[in-house]
């Protein structure tokens, strides 16, 4: 389907790519993979012929439908979300209008023997059928289906795009091409800007996709469940596997291992066979024998080892300073923004945390939902509207912001960017503590903004190793970042021995690094003992209510039902003594299950009834107006969930 063919990239005497070949068959599912700059997003750019190579072709059949989502791009500001979304079908639109314009022409047409009519017949057909192959669902409802996997809520809908951050916007982009039904799909790090459950609706969306994908990720599970070839792009060349990337990583270490040995063997026989000519070139007896061992050694086929890019980052993290036992505190607090006309944007509410000295946390939940705002109060950048939120005794916060792109300015070097913060001695160990992160030589003279995404993240990160800090707050670490480099960040932050706070939706980062996690959704925090594994795996088996809300399709209104819902493994009515009722019972036996039966039945309805009524006010508490009494809705939320967790108790003792 697509040929890659002799292809070399080289800018001023250096060769990104150099004479590389590949092809890209028919439903291949390809995960591009290397090191940050190794060339990955430029092979993407130059399939999509967004740059030229300096040799070499890229083939492909002519009309070939490619949906391309490249790591930075430019969004629409002036339209909603769904009408920004519904650009997506504008072929189809076309379509269905130049339908009904052939279809006007022909009613009024009489000269249906005429050779214009029958094309115009030809036509209307073909359109039909194009159409027919589409028409599996209407545009709408697959739009919308398709924003509320990306995690949009509905009544996001309709705010304008300009109002969502650049990874909001990025998941928009994402939509349209996925609603474009593309034959080829290159993505180039989707999983940048997404949480957890839209990670995890995109991962089965391109299970189920039926044509060619090429990936760029370095999230490892999710290459393992999308892809099943990998390509390596390492020092201008590439190695093809094919198999998903934990079987390449092994396949790969066996191949650098059996060229090593194949190398050292060949070397061993070389260097006795060198030896044996030196010492006999001389002797008239052995002159013949010493003839073929030349002739032999220059049939040889010299085995050489690929090279290998070794280099790593070398991270760790300066000793923490001792803070006080709480390192950061939230009680009770209302906590949100002012928006242009002075009202109140409140995020959250009653939230309550309690961050001790050496805890290593993580914030997790849906994008939007508060995570970086509580990281902004934490640095004091936001106030709580009500309740306090503060650090703790002698707390050196260390900050890694997520938006790298605003913080860093473009103009400044590498080298500058530190020079500029660096007080004391730390300013002699600035080249090597730049070195540590991969910026050497020539490197450290780069403008900032000529930097990849890794190596802008690379140097944000570098600016945390300038000063000892006892709390690390990172909002979004590793975005960008390539997977070796992930791995030595997380086993830094392994052995920092100070307090960390981590925002990430990347499942084997956080994985085996934090300890206990806080959820922020639907405008309040929960507290989760644990790691992320035990977390995913509670989320999976929470109340009725939370696997409720994760249905992927609406009912569709017309056809809606009330239910009136149970609490998780409350059993049909009666369904708990229905197997005593079949026996021989006694009298009071019988008289005694029946009391408990109309026991249980009660609770289930009083059960049912306190969700519902703590449901409503959760919705009221989401989107409240200026009447709304949150302080009294929140501890009337509280009286009933007490209620709630009592009559769960007796039902359960039953």
């Amino acid at each position: 389907m697509i040929s890659i063919n002799d292809l070399t990239v080289s800018f001023g005497g250096y060769t990104l790519l150099d004479d590389i070949n590949f092809h890209i068959s028919d439903k291949d599912r390809v995960g591009l993979v290397g090191k940050n700059g190794a060339g990955k997003s430029t092979i993407l750019k130059l399939i999509m012929g967004l740059q030229s190579p300096t040799s070499g072709k890229v083939l492909m059949p002519s009309g070939l439908n490619i949906g391309y989502l490249p790591q930075v791009m430019e969004h629409a500001k002036d339209k909603s979300v769904i009408e920004e979304t519904m650009t997506a079908f504008s072929e189809l639109k076309q379509l269905n209008e130049k339908m009904d314009r052939i279809s006007l022409e022909l009613s009024e047409r009489t000269d249906y023997e005429s050779k214009g009519y029958q094309k115009l017949i030809v036509e209307l057909n073909e359109i039909s059928d194009m159409l027919a192959i589409s028409d599996s669902e209407s545009p709408e409802a697959l739009a919308e289906k398709t924003l509320l996997g990306l995690g949009f809520r509905k009544s996001e809908f309709d705010r304008q795009t300009s109002t969502f951050s650049q990874g909001w916007n990025m998941r928009v982009e994402l939509a349209k091409i996925l609603l474009r039904r593309p034959e080829v799909l290159l993505l180039d790090e989707p999983t940048n800007h997404l949480d957890i459950e839209s990670i995890q609706w995109l991962e089965d969306y391109l299970q189920s996709f039926t044509g060619s994908l090429v990936l760029i990720s370095h999230d490892r599970r999710f290459l393992d469940n999308c892809t099943t070839r990998t390509v390596e792009v390492m020092l201008g060349h590439i190695y093809d596997y094919k198999v998903p990337y934990s079987k390449y990583v092994e396949l790969r270490k066996e191949r650098i291992e059996q060229q090593r040995a194949a190398y050292d063997n060949q070397q061993r026989m070389i260097e006795k066979t060198e030896d044996f000519i030196e010492r006999f070139r001389y002797k008239p007896t052995k002159s013949n024998q010493v003839q073929s061992r030349i002739k032999q050694l220059n049939k040889i086929d010299r085995i050489e080892i690929d090279d290998e890019d070794l280099s790593t980052l070398s991270v760790k993290f300066p000793p923490a300073p001792r803070s006080g036992d709480v390192a950061f505190l939230v009680k009770d607090a209302v906590i949100g923004y002012k928006n242009d006309d002075g009202s109140r944007k409140v995020i959250l509410r009653g939230a309550n945390m309690t961050v001790k000295r050496g805890e290593k946390v993580a914030f997790v939940g849906r994008n939007g939902e508060g995570k970086t705002t509580m990281m902004r109060v934490m640095m004091s950048e936001l106030e709580p509207f009500e309740g306090e939120a503060k650090t703790g005794y002698n707390v050196d916060i260390g900050y890694y912001a997520q938006n790298q792109e605003d913080i860093l300015k473009k103009e400044d070097t590498v080298y500058d960017t530190l020079e500029k913060i660096a007080v004391g001695e730390v300013r002699y160990r600035l080249r090597d503590i730049l070195g540590a992160f991969l910026f050497r030589g020539e490197d450290i003279d780069k403008k900032v903004a000529v930097l990849s995404g890794g190596e802008r993240s690379r140097l944000a990160m570098a600016k945390l190793m300038l000063n000892p800090h006892n709390l690390l707050a990172l909002d979004e670490p590793t975005n960008h970042m390539d997977i070796r480099s992930k791995d030595v960040l997380k086993q830094a932050l392994k052995a920092y021995n100070g307090t960390l706070i981590v925002v990430s939706h990347d499942r084997d980062f956080l994985n085996g690094l934090v300890d206990k996690l806080y959820e922020f959704g639907d405008g309040v925090v929960r507290e989760h003992l644990g790691g992320v594994d035990d977390f995913l795996y509670r989320k999976k088996i929470e109340s009725f209510r939370e696997l409720e809300a994760k249905v992927p399709a609406p009912v569709p209104a017309a056809q809606s039902t009330t239910f009136v819902k149970k609490p998780v493994g409350v059993p049909s009515k009666g369904g708990a003594v229905k197997h005593v009722e079949q026996q021989k019972l006694s009298f009071e036996e019988q008289k005694q299950a029946k009391k408990l039966k109309n026991r249980q039945s009660t609770l289930e309805k009083q059960i049912a009834s306190l969700e519902v009524e703590m449901s409503d006010i959760e919705k009221v508490l989401a989107a409240p107006t200026a009447e709304t009494d949150i302080i009294e809705l929140t501890r009337k939320y509280l009286d009933l969930k007490r209620d709630l967790d009592l009559k769960m108790e007796e039902w359960a003792g039953l």
